[in-house]
């Protein structure tokens, strides 16, 4: 959710502080800040899946249930360092275009 807020407020300063010239690195800054979001939004839902994974393999003690609840968290773990890269896309974008 954080990443979000920031996406949203990097996205928000940008098109404020854009001028004309630098219009085109603040349209690129915006898309990478709805893509950081969308991001943050897979990353989140992954991280849904892994605690209701990990949850039924507590409950029925099956090993492979468990391997299935790691590999999981594992994969959400992997979208959430894929959100933060597109997040920091983003803010290195919002830098360009506020310069």
């Amino acid at each position: 959710m954080r990443i979000v807020t920031i996406a949203a407020v990097a996205a928000l300063a940008i098109g404020a502080a854009a001028c004309q010239p630098k219009a085109e690195k603040a349209t690129e800054a915006a898309a990478d800040a709805t893509a950081a979001a969308a991001s943050s939004q897979q990353a989140a839902d992954a991280a849904a899946q892994a605690a209701n994974a990990s949850t039924t393999a507590a409950q029925t003690g099956d090993t492979a249930t468990a391997k299935a609840a790691g590999d999981t968290a594992a994969a959400a773990g992997d979208t959430a360092e894929k959100a933060g890269d597109a997040a920091k896309d983003a803010g290195h974008d919002a830098k360009d275009a506020a310069h």
